[in-house]
């Protein structure tokens, strides 16, 4: 299957700090076990960090892609069709946009590490989701690639 002029895809991954913080979880963890011996130390590294890795992995595999006249934002799926026009978020109006001008209706795919968004109205009158707000490194490239993949759908 080849990709549409309209397509996009980003992975939301976790910044580089946060696994400095998963091998200091596991070397707490290797300290909270010191008074038992070395094997158990070395296991509480070993865990530690694994299960805070598998933490920060599980919460930084979110996808954000526009692909087969699709929106897919994590687990949500939502045809173009469906959209109005996206609106680019540079940080302060993203920040906005997930504090005190949010609404609880709205589909929002956050990440705090990911400064800026894209917020694209839902224009389905079946669908009472106001908007969809989703985090993106680049939110220039995602607005461009939902436009491409309306007019396409126009098209067809």
């Amino acid at each position: 299957m080849q990709p549409s002029p309209a397509h996009h895809d980003e992975r939301l991954s976790a910044p580089r700090s946060w696994w400095g913080i998963t091998a200091l979880a596991g070397l707490a963890c290797a300290l909270m076990l010191l008074p038992l011996g070395t094997l158990p130390l070395l296991a509480g590294l070993v865990g530690g960090a694994a299960l805070t890795g598998m933490l920060v992995s599980s919460y930084g595999s979110a996808r954000v892609r526009v692909v087969n006249g699709a929106l897919a934002a994590g687990d949500a799926r939502i045809p173009v069709t469906a959209l109005g026009e996206p609106e680019v978020l540079e940080a302060e109006e993203a920040r906005a946009w997930r504090t005190y001008k949010a609404d609880v209706r709205a589909f929002m795919l956050m990440r705090s590490y990911v400064p800026t968004a894209v917020r694209i109205e839902v224009t389905d009158p079946a669908d009472p989701t106001p908007y969809v707000y989703v985090s993106t490194r680049e939110p220039q490239a995602l607005a461009a690639a939902v436009r491409a993949a309306k007019a396409a759908a126009a098209k067809a």
